[in-house]
């Protein structure tokens, strides 16, 4: 697996909009594309608005080219009709680990 780019992404819901987010997120386009290595998502155990994303992408240039898709802007105007305020992103690159559900 060879990743080239990610970003952890914190999500802020409006009041009772967590499980919303979650969702929409769960069925994103990007589970769909293979440049998308990673893509996890959690939530906070003290406050069920508060989403947690984590991304890995085989290049910046396939990240970016997938966020200008149709699908992906579609997906971003719905995220951001239940979002509180603006997601705070934090560069990383996901290097391994286990993920299993």
């Amino acid at each position: 697996m060879n990743i080239g780019h990610g970003f952890h992404a914190t999500m802020t819901a409006k009041p009772g909009k967590g499980d919303e987010v979650i969702d929409l997120l769960l069925h994103a386009p990007s589970l769909a594309n293979d440049d998308c290595v990673v893509f996890l998502v959690g939530r906070s155990a003290a406050d069920p608005d508060t989403i947690f994303v984590t991304e890995g992408w085989t290049s910046p240039e396939a990240h970016s080219g997938f966020f200008t898709s149709e699908p992906a802007q579609t997906l971003v105007a719905r995220l951001q009709a239940l979002l509180a305020a603006e997601s705070a992103y934090t560069d990383e690159i996901p290097v391994g680990g286990k993920a299993a559900f």
